[in-house]
């Protein structure tokens, strides 16, 4: 797929919308630009993480609590 875009304010480049759509891209996201000669390429750096709309609620002792039994799962794998 090929698409002319223009240069904007501050050398801005637009992505057209139907490129951003079939590449999953949203406001925000990396994308790595190499320069081979005089052609640009742009790739989307790929989300690490997926952004949860929910959270869990953890004490300080049940923290400590778990990293103790990981802590003693973890030594009783090594011997």
């Amino acid at each position: 797929m090929s698409q002319i875009v223009r240069l904007g304010r501050k050398y801005a480049l637009y992505l057209p919308k139907n490129v951003v759509k079939t590449l999953g891209l949203k406001e925000g996201d990396n994308l790595l630009l190499e320069v081979r000669g005089n052609i640009l390429i742009l790739k989307p750096v790929p989300r690490l993480f997926k952004k949860r709309k929910y959270w869990s609620e953890t004490s300080v002792n049940e923290f400590e609590a778990e990293s103790e039994e990981i802590i003693k799962v973890s030594e009783a794998e090594e011997n």
